[in-house]
């Protein structure tokens, strides 16, 4: 791995709910290198989209509770003040949102939303700073950025909105750049622009890109790194090759099996992972995908530890299952039913 830009030690982040304290995240260690995409996986509600937003506070609240370190730029980004995480947030580390129609401003022209937020961490005119807003729409692939400056968010096409989203994370030039699910709700068209213009950002400009999504497909095209989330931890970690060719836990290669394929017959129906995913305050001490798991045994009802055991160097995964068993387990989840 690259530079390390961004380090996560024992993250936790917990909701109060009515039942009690509900664990988004319990304890993630994660190194961001610089100019790699990471892209974070699973299905809904593993903590995925709750890690990214506490990397700069965006989850903050009363009822929110968050724990651990996140180091940047010589900063614990966790206890660092509001004040002060305000000149990080757009600057240092910026976010694409899921929802652009609802994220941006629907009252205000959208080259003004991009001249906003380049004024809010620069000294430069308002002219300047709209000027710059259609050259940053422009970088962004929107073929005529000045006319698309003029106009209100519900104006433009949901691929059109993604990328205004996306010149505003860029007006600053920040060193990370949060995607959170940036192609959902795009056509597969509008999706592999959007997947391209990311590409080209890392590449070009040397930005560091956290990929939040549950489509594998969109992994395979861009990630660098992959880690797979479940119920709040990550259960499989390492380049993108190793995880979506070589997977290690069963939970990743439950994901996988259920991903139609385009080279293969047609089948009748997909493989699923059985059971549903842990949504209560209450999580078992060991292995939180026991519950769901066919090769589940004694070892699994202790606390997983994320290591290297198999696969290639940068491999690390929190399954207690030997090479034997990981091979039956892969077996068995590729088998389609009729």
């Amino acid at each position: 791995m690259s530079e390390a830009l961004l380090e996560i030690r024992g993250l936790t982040v917990g909701f109060d709910v009515p039942g009690g304290r509900l664990p988004a995240v319990a304890g993630i260690d994660l190194t961001l290198g610089k100019g790699e995409i990471l892209a974070l996986v699973g299905e809904s509600g593993s903590g995925k989209s709750a890690l990214s937003m506490s990397l700069v506070g965006l989850n903050r609240g009363p009822r929110t509770h968050i724990g651990g370190e996140v180091l940047f730029g010589g900063r614990n980004l966790v206890t660092t003040g509001e004040k002060e995480l305000r000149e990080v947030r757009g600057k240092d580390i910026a976010v694409v949102f899921q929802d652009a129609l609802a994220a941006l401003n629907p009252t205000q022209r959208v080259g003004d939303q991009v001249a906003e937020m380049i004024r809010t961490h620069r000294k430069i005119s308002r002219g300047d700073a709209s000027k710059r807003a259609v050259e940053l729409l422009g970088e962004v692939g929107i073929a005529n950025p000045a006319q698309t400056a003029r106009s209100y968010p519900h104006q433009l096409s949901g691929g059109m909105r993604q990328r205004v989203m996306i010149a505003i994370g860029l007006a600053n030039d920040p060193a990370v750049l949060i995607a959170d699910e940036p192609t959902t709700a795009l056509d597969v068209t509008i999706q592999a622009q959007v997947l391209r213009l990311l590409k080209k950002l890392q590449t070009e400009h040397g930005t560091t890109i956290v990929l939040i999504t549950h489509d594998l497909g969109v992994v395979a095209e861009v990630a660098d790194r992959v880690a797979v989330m479940y119920a709040g931890r990550i259960i499989e970690q390492g380049t993108r090759d190793e995880v979506l060719f070589d997977p290690q836990h069963p939970y990743t290669m439950g994901l996988l099996s259920s991903v139609p394929r385009v080279d293969g017959p047609a089948v009748a129906r997909l493989p699923a992972i059985a059971g549903s995913p842990l949504t209560g305050v209450t999580r078992p001490e060991g292995c939180a995908f026991a519950p769901r798991c066919t090769f589940v045994h004694d070892a699994c009802l202790s606390p997983p530890v994320l290591k290297k055991r198999y696969g290639g160097p940068a491999h690390l995964d929190a399954c207690v299952l030997d090479e034997t068993e990981r091979a039956r387990a892969r077996g068995a989840l590729e088998e389609v039913a009729p």
